[in-house]
């Protein structure tokens, strides 16, 4: 009798643990995956010698982990198939400059605001024609596909929009000609005309005001407290001031 007893109090906690580990939340305890379409400079890049990615938004990322307690793996894929992916929950988390928009929002979870700025025109230095956005009509305007400098530079009118999956490839495509202007971030076009001052310009003033977040797959709501209450430390104590000193020269 007491054997039998056994049983069925050893089956009555297998039970349990088998109940608990399905209302877990998806993810928890286990390695987080974090999407980043690491061709935007300064904040996501790949090291040339290393091979890893890199950036403000992978030491702030890093940093969040850290104090969360959170375990976690970087994953490259453009920018198209990160947003997919976390839409999706193929990826936990996705930290890639991303704009915190309506539209996303319908689909993703995102943290508080980890940075701000908003879109901007650059042209080829010897560019004297392009002075702002009312200068681009019939003009080729190239931006990184799936993203709100995209968005924006299709809203301009009459302009030849051409977009590429990669930030490097639009920046080049810049340089070559291939376009008259590209439409981006404003902190990523100040960092590429600070390395390149002879080959590209900002004109005329900024397009929008967006704020970025961290984007989080909606069957893992439980990170998003975990994540705003590192992120708040990380600004309170001084360490997002200081990444962008590293990053971004403390430009703001």
């Amino acid at each position: 009798m007491m054997k039998k007893a056994a049983v069925i109090i050893v089956s009555l906690i297998l039970v349990a643990a088998f109940v608990i580990a399905g209302c877990s939340p998806a993810g928890q305890g286990k390695k987080l995956t974090v999407a980043i379409d690491a061709t935007y400079p300064p904040f996501e890049q790949v090291n040339e010698k290393t091979g890893q990615v890199e950036g403000y938004s992978v030491d702030m990322m890093n940093a969040i982990a850290a104090k969360a307690g959170l375990d976690i793996e970087y994953i490259n894929v453009s920018y198209d198939k990160l947003l997919a992916g976390v839409a999706s929950c193929q990826y936990d988390i996705g930290c890639s400059s991303i704009s915190i928009t309506d539209e996303r929002k319908a689909v993703m979870l995102f943290s508080d605001s980890v940075n701000s700025g908003g879109q901007i025109i650059m042209v080829r230095k010897d560019n004297t024609t392009v002075k702002g956005k009312d200068d681009l009509a019939g003009k080729v305007v190239a931006a990184q596909g799936a993203t709100t400098s995209a968005a924006e530079a299709g809203k301009i009118p009459d302009v030849k929009l051409k977009t590429y999956t990669a930030m490097t490839d639009v920046f080049q495509a810049l340089v070559n000609g291939e376009c008259d202007a590209i439409v981006t971030d404003t902190d990523v076009s100040a960092y590429f005309v600070a390395k390149n001052p002879d080959k590209a310009k900002i004109v005329g003033p900024q397009l929008t005001n967006e704020v970025d977040g961290i984007a989080v797959c909606k069957k893992n709501e439980y990170l998003l407290p975990k994540i705003n209450a590192a992120l708040k430390e990380l600004k309170d104590n001084g360490t997002l001031d200081n990444l962008r000193a590293k990053w971004l020269g403390g430009q703001k």
